[in-house]
């Protein structure tokens, strides 16, 4: 079996690390639903729905039709939203072979099971080895070789030193972790505090807000991340810390933007439609809300942002919410 690549959805993410392996001269394939998409990348060279100005490289070729983009290659990507891992590894499960290796782009948890991605992808896949990728990178920056680090797990390490070799270059530095609960859960849950700061930008509030929302969030992560079993050094690191910095400050996430939309009076299903991808924010507030009330964990920012999302409460009534509660020790 050759050392090609299939990314199983064309988004952003996905269409910008198969143009970093493609640089590396890798054979990378794109299989997306889309024939909009698919014929935009193998006509134009771009993907002009998802990434914007950027070239898609020649080599890359994109597929609708899941046997033949899977077909020769050793790596598979799972670059969907993380509601759909379920099926698209059901799908899957069809056509893949022994031998071939999962990794997993996407952040979340399942909805209803509360369990982690890589979990939902070995229950339909138990005899393929699956890899989680998580850590601060931009779709918008890691095309244009702007510098950024990420870090990579599995159960079977040996696999996640296979993925740090596919992907690093002078310009994409991978590190590995084995702990791979800390890593699914801290990419998840800075989601929910970028949703947060996006709304507090909205309202108009300025640095000292964010900086509370991103310290306190970073309690959150790490509360929620102990009680699941991860290592509270793993959320200092580039899945936490990394990637909560970069959500929380920059408009190339859709997180942010989409609660900058909410925080001016946008209705949540408004902000998603404008900005054009999915906002992984909102459906990781419900499920860690429901999650950590069931583990008895103290997350009051995901508890309001679940209030303004779904029971429809005024952002800066969440906001006197969060701010009058009963006195604490920080450290509590």
């Amino acid at each position: 079996m050759s050392q090609g690549v299939t990314f199983l959805g064309g988004g952003s993410f996905g269409t910008a690390l198969s143009i970093l392996l493609a640089n590396k001269g890798e054979m990378v394939k794109i299989f997306d639903i889309s024939q909009d998409v698919v014929d935009d990348i193998n006509n134009n060279h771009k993907n002009s729905k998802y990434l914007k100005n950027v070239e898609v490289p020649h080599t890359i070729k994109a597929y609708t039709n899941m046997k033949e983009a899977l077909k020769d290659s050793k790596f598979i990507v799972l670059a969907v939203p993380s509601h759909v891992i379920r099926n698209i590894s059901k799908k899957l499960s069809e056509f893949i072979e022994q031998g071939q290796i999962i990794i997993s782009i996407a952040k979340g948890i399942e909805e209803g099971t509360d369990i982690r991605l890589s979990e939902v992808v070995s229950q339909e896949l138990p005899s393929n080895p699956v890899v989680v990728f998580s850590g601060p990178s931009h779709a918008e920056e890691v095309s244009i070789e702007i510098p950024t680090t990420v870090v990579v797990s599995s159960k079977d390490m040996k696999y996640a030193k296979e993925v740090q070799d596919l992907f690093i270059t002078d310009k994409f530095r991978v590190y590995t972790n084995e702990d791979i609960i800390g890593i699914e859960i801290g990419g998840a849950v800075k989601n929910i505090i970028a949703l947060a700061a996006g709304i507090s930008d909205g309202i108009g509030y300025g640095d000292n807000s964010k900086a509370a929302l991103m310290t306190r969030g970073m309690s959150e992560i790490i509360r929620i991340g102990l009680k699941m079993g991860g290592k509270r050094e793993t959320f200092y690191g580039l899945t936490g810390m990394g990637d909560l910095i970069v959500t929380c400050t920059s408009m190339h996430s859709r997180n942010r933007r989409a609660g900058i939309l909410i925080g001016q009076g946008m209705k949540m299903e408004d902000a998603v439609k404008q900005v054009g991808m999915v906002v992984e924010g909102i459906t990781a507030c419900k499920a860690f809300y429901e999650l950590k009330k069931k583990m008895a964990v103290s997350m009051p920012i995901t508890d309001v942002l679940y209030k303004i999302l779904y029971e429809g409460l005024e952002p800066k009534a969440a906001v006197y919410e969060l701010m009058t509660r009963e006195k604490k020790d920080e450290t509590y």
